[in-house]
């Protein structure tokens, strides 16, 4: 089952059982998911985004989520928050298990050793391989800075 299929039916399953706060969060992920394939046929490519994608998608929808919890808390809002939070809880259940600080030290570690890289000019090829391989898995934003201080 692909990423659209098995969103598709958590919407149906939050309509079925009436669940407002969930429904409305699958619908932000289906509209999201709708904008991309929109702006891929703008550009004459392919209709539908793929599962990696939709990952990346989903990810960035997490960070948003993330900045505004920190944005609320901050200032107060404390219930905004909350809401913030539950999306975010929604959106994760489509994404695949977050790999823990070692994991990530690994993962780092073979990427470099199977680019070949040996200084800071090979972090392209390095950080290109770890998204293919672990997209959705890790954030990249905290990855960079990790290979940058592994190869420089």
């Amino acid at each position: 089952m692909d990423m659209r299929e098995r969103i598709g039916a958590a919407l149906k399953d939050a309509m079925k059982s009436r669940d407002a706060a969930r429904l409305s969060t699958l619908r932000l992920i289906n509209a999201a998911i709708k904008d991309k394939d929109i702006a891929l046929r703008g550009e004459g490519g392919d209709a539908t985004v793929g599962d990696a994608e939709v990952l990346g998608i989903l990810g960035r929808m997490v960070k948003q989520r993330q900045e505004s919890v920190r944005a609320y808390e901050e200032g107060g809002r404390l219930e905004l928050a909350e809401k913030e939070q539950a999306e975010i809880g929604v959106i994760e259940e489509f994404l695949p298990r977050q790999l823990s600080p070692e994991e990530v030290q690994a993962a780092i570690a073979a990427a470099i050793a199977g680019t070949g890289a040996t200084s800071i000019r090979d972090m392209g090829r390095v950080m290109a391989a770890l998204k293919a391989k672990y997209t959705g898995q890790m954030d990249f934003g905290a990855v960079g800075p990790m290979v940058k201080d592994r190869l420089g």
